[in-house]
């Protein structure tokens, strides 16, 4: 198991209509990325109001993409990611196929 300190951090989210960004960092406790065709971060909620605690930097929680290479029993180890839009407006840009 990963412990919380070695989660890997959200280096940048470029998807500013999201409610837990905060001039492209994410301020989410932790997000989810995956669904079963994409590597869509599950944490993205578009609502004109801001979320989130400000003295935080997301990381990634949990990946459901079990096919990516960074994966590893749905832990993400990548050193950080990105999300930004690829397939839809907020996409791990991080992800990479095994």
């Amino acid at each position: 198991m990963t412990a919380a300190i070695e989660m890997p951090r959200v280096e940048e989210c470029v998807v500013s209509s999201c409610a837990y960004n905060h001039t492209n960092d994410c301020h989410a406790f932790a997000i989810t990325i995956g669904s079963r065709d994409h590597a869509h971060c599950g944490t993205f909620i578009e609502l004109p109001v801001r979320a989130g605690i400000e003295q935080l930097i997301a990381q990634v929680g949990a990946c459901q993409r079990a096919d990516c290479r960074h994966n590893s029993e749905l832990e993400c180890h990548a050193p950080a990611i990105t999300v930004g839009p690829d397939t839809d407006l907020a996409d791990c840009m991080t992800y990479q196929s095994r």
